[in-house]
C-alpha cells in the first residue's frame, strides 16, 4: 500500500481557495495575529476531517492566547478542536502547557518536527509540524534551537517537518508593555541564517497572514518559517477602492501598492514593512494624490519569497531608478531591511522606529508611535523630505 503524507495535499497551500472565514472583510478592524488563530484552527480541523489527525503541535508558555497560537487547539466550523494536552486537557491535545521557558519550548518543538514516521523518510515527511511563539523582542531566546534545526535541515538525509516560529507583538506597537518588550532590533536575530535557510514573513494586515504562510510552507525547504505579527487591530483596506493589488500578492514577497504615473517626473520609491508603517502609509495614499506626490510604494512581506520570483517580476518591483532613489518606511530598525537598502540614501532618509538611534520608551500605542515617528504626520513629513531630495537631484 502506497504511503500518503498529509503534507502532500495541495489544499494546505492554496490560499486563494481557503475558506472565506479565514479572511476579514474590508473596513473591519482586526489584528493580524487573529488570522493566525483562524488558520491554526483550520489546518488542524482539516487534518482531523481528512486524515483523522492534527497536523501542527503548538506550545507558547503564557503567551498562547496573547499571540493567538492557541488557535491551533480550537475547532473550525463544525469540526471540534483537539484542545490542550494532558494536565490541562487530554492525551489527544495539540497545545502543550509549558512555562515561560522559550529556549526549552523551542527545543521541544524542533524535536517534535524532526521525527519522521514515514516508511520512506529519505523521500517524504510524515509526522507533525510544530509551532511556538514569544515576543519578537525575545527572539534571541529561541534562536539557538532554530539555528541548530536549520543545520539539520541542511545536512540530514532524512526529510524533516516545518517549525513555525511566531515572533509575536513585534515592532513599537507593543506599546503598553514598556521598553523591555519592544521588538524593534531583536527580531533581527531571525535574519541570522544562510541565504535560503529561513523564510521570514512580515504580513502587515490580517488577510496577508494565511497567504504568506501558504506560500512559505509550500516550499520543500527551508524547514524554518518565521512569522512576524503585531498586537493592535488595524483597518482591513478596501483594496479595490484604493487601487491596491489583492492580498494574495503578498505571496510574492514584495508587491507594488502604488506605481509611478507616467505623466510626471518620478519622486522616489518607498519600501514599506510592518503593520503601523503600512497602515498609516495606506491612509496617506489619497492625500498623496491630492498633493501630486508621484511616488512608488512597495510593501515587503518577505524578502525570501521575493527572491524566489522570476527576474522579470523582480525587475518591475525594483528598477534601476529604484536602486538609486528609494528609501524605507519600517517599524523595525533601518539595518533590518538589507535586501531593500540599495545605497546610503535608503538609511539616511528612512522613516523608522530607530530614527534617532535610541531605544524607545513606554507608553500607549499612540504615544509610542509618536515617539517612533510612525504616525501619519511623521510618515508624510518623511515622504516630503525624500521627494524634495529626489526632485532636486533628478
Amino acid at each position: 500500500e502506497q504511503e500518503t503524507s498529509p503534507f502532500a495535499d495541495p489544499v494546505l497551500y492554496d490560499a486563494a481557495s481557503y475558506p472565506k472565514e479565514l479572511y476579514a472583510e474590508p473596513g473591519s478592524f482586526q489584528p493580524n495575529r487573529a488570522a493566525l488563530a483562524k488558520w491554526g484552527a483550520w489546518i488542524n480541523s482539516y487534518g482531523r476531517k481528512n486524515f483523522d489527525r492534527p497536523l501542527v503541535i503548538a506550545s507558547s508558555a503564557d503567551l498562547s492566547g496573547s499571540t493567538n497560537i492557541s488557535g491551533f487547539a480550537d475547532g473550525f466550523g463544525e469540526t471540534p478542536g483537539y484542545g490542550w494536552y494532558e494536565r490541562k486537557g487530554s492525551s489527544q491535545g495539540v497545545l502543550l502547557p509549558q512555562g515561560i521557558t522559550e529556549f526549552a519550548n523551542a527545543g521541544i518543538m524542533t524535536g517534535i518536527a524532526s521525527v519522521n514516521f514515514s516508511l520512506i523518510p529519505e523521500q517524504a515527511f510524515n509526522g507533525f509540524w510544530a509551532t511556538t511563539s514569544t515576543y519578537g523582542s525575545f527572539s534571541y531566546l529561541l534562536y539557538g534551537m532554530l539555528r541548530l534545526y536549520s543545520q539539520i535541515d541542511q545536512d540530514c538525509d532524512l526529510k524533516i517537518g516545518k517549525v513555525i516560529y511566531i515572533a509575536g507583538h513585534s515592532g513599537p506597537e507593543t506599546a503598553d508593555d514598556s521598553r523591555t518588550h519592544f521588538g524593534i532590533f531583536s527580531p533581527g536575530v531571525t535574519q541570522l541564517f544562510p541565504d535560503g535557510a529561513v523564510i521570514n514573513l512580515y504580513p502587515w494586515e490580517h488577510n496577508e497572514v494565511p497567504v504568506t504562510l501558504a506560500a512559505a510552507l509550500k516550499l520543500e525547504k527551508p524547514s524554518v518559517v518565521i512569522l512576524h505579527l503585531t498586537r493592535p487591530p488595524v483597518e482591513i483596506p478596501d483594496r479595490d477602492a484604493l487601487g491596491m493589488p489583492s492580498h494574495l500578492e503578498a505571496a510574492k514577497g514584495a508587491y507594488i501598492v502604488r506605481d509611478y504615473r507616467s505623466d510626471a517626473p518620478k519622486m522616489g520609491t518607498f519600501y514599506v514593512q510592518g503593520t503601523s508603517a503600512m497602515a498609516n502609509a495606506v491612509n496617506l495614499l489619497p492625500k498623496m494624490d491630492e498633493n501630486e506626490y508621484n511616488i512608488k510604494v512597495v510593501y515587503v512581506s518577505s524578502p525570501q519569497l521575493f527572491a524566489l520570483q522570476d527576474e522579470a517580476y523582480r525587475n518591475r518591483v525594483v528598477t534601476d531608478f529604484d536602486r538609486s532613489f528609494s528609501t524605507l518606511i519600517t517599524t523595525s530598525g533601518r539595518k533590518l531591511m538589507p535586501e531593500f537598502t540599495f545605497n546610503e540614501l535608503s538609511t539616511r532618509y528612512a522613516v523608522s522606529a530607530d530614527w534617532d538611534n535610541r531605544w524607545r520608551t513606554g507608553g500607549t500605542l499612540d504615544e509610542v508611535l509618536e515617539e517612533a515617528h510612525l504616525t501619519p504626520e511623521w510618515i508624510e513629513a518623511g515622504i516630503q523630505k525624500f521627494t524634495n531630495y529626489v526632485t532636486q537631484n533628478t
